[in-house]
């Protein structure tokens, strides 16, 4: 592997997603649509937690932070989508390119670890009902989210270092819509034989050991709630755990397609990608309020108690 002392490239060009020049005022309104729906929906459950002191609890702290992390994963990616669309503003500057792989990584590796906490959650709830209060104090929740953050900072500056190590000496087109390490790595004037093994390795380790985790999690809920007696109990039970486990099969899928098989299949990974980097995000606070009772009681009381304040 060559010094990264040869790297000549000052910016790169962000082809963008393939699509015929009279649809690209149509995407650009589409693509605002869903952004917007995004930031407004992720806002309002964050919103709602930190009004309603019922849901004053783990479950929903953790969705706060869930809340958060897809507010900003598509606050990284969909404004320089929009800007190419209505612009044909293709340019990003290489520090910005390194900016955007990292914080597209690190919020997503936190997001993958959060994922795991919340199961781990779900879990204690429900298979340790009377320990769970004991376990899961304010300072646990605290340091436990506080590690998930951590965890995504380490793995994204590891491999942002170590991609941005390469050479970088032309072409400098990015045959994607965003900088991200399998389209980078395609521009590298050296052999990137190790990077690419180390990609597979380091995000198909994370991603394989945080959905076993998941899934070991949700035998032992799945077998707690068989138990359940009562038919409104286990209703309520599975009611909150299937909106978790919808979510995490909605991000895992993609995220699989795209960072741990081989070769490439490029317009196939763009229309991937855009799933996970912009629907995935709209999707969750529609799963977690449609699949939630107490999460669309308290957006009732919200909506109610904007009504009576006086203007």
């Amino acid at each position: 592997m060559q010094s990264g002392n040869q790297t000549s490239v000052s910016r790169f060009i962000l082809v963008g997603l393939h699509h015929l020049p009279q649809l690209g005022i149509p995407l650009f309104l589409a693509f605002l649509v869903i952004y917007v729906l995004t930031v407004s929906g992720n806002g309002l459950i964050i919103l709602t937690v930190l009004v309603d002191i019922r849901l004053h609890r783990p479950m929903y702290w953790f969705l706060c932070h869930l809340s958060f992390l897809d507010m900003t994963i598509s606050s990284v990616i969909v404004p320089k989508m929009l800007a190419g669309f209505l612009l044909d503003s293709k340019v990003i500057s290489f520090g910005g390119c390194v900016i955007q792989l990292f914080s597209f990584h690190f919020l997503g590796c936190t997001e993958c670890f959060l994922y795991t906490l919340m199961a781990y959650d779900r879990f204690l709830a429900i298979c340790k009902p009377l320990h769970y209060v004991t376990i899961m104090t304010r300072s646990v929740c605290n340091y436990l989210a506080l590690g998930t953050w951590l965890g995504g900072t380490i793995h994204s500056l590891f491999q942002t270092s170590f991609l941005f190590q390469l050479p970088f000496c032309g072409p400098n087109r990015v045959d994607y819509f965003f900088c991200d390490i399998p389209a980078i790595l395609r521009l590298a004037c050296a052999d990137t034989t190790i990077n690419e093994l180390v990609t597979f390795v380091d995000i198909g380790f994370l991603a394989l050991t945080c959905f076993m985790l998941i899934l070991t999690s949700y035998g032992y809920i799945v077998a707690a709630i068989l138990r359940i007696r009562s038919v409104n109990g286990r209703r309520n039970a599975f009611s909150t755990c299937a909106a978790h486990l919808t979510v995490v099969i909605v991000y895992y899928v993609p995220c699989t397609f795209i960072y741990l098989r081989p070769g490439s299949q490029k317009p196939l990974d763009g229309v991937v990608a855009v799933f996970y980097t912009v629907i995935t995000p709209l999707l969750n606070p529609i799963i977690y309020t449609l699949r939630n009772k107490e999460m669309k009681a308290a957006l009732w009381r919200l909506g109610a108690l904007k009504k009576v304040q006086p203007h």
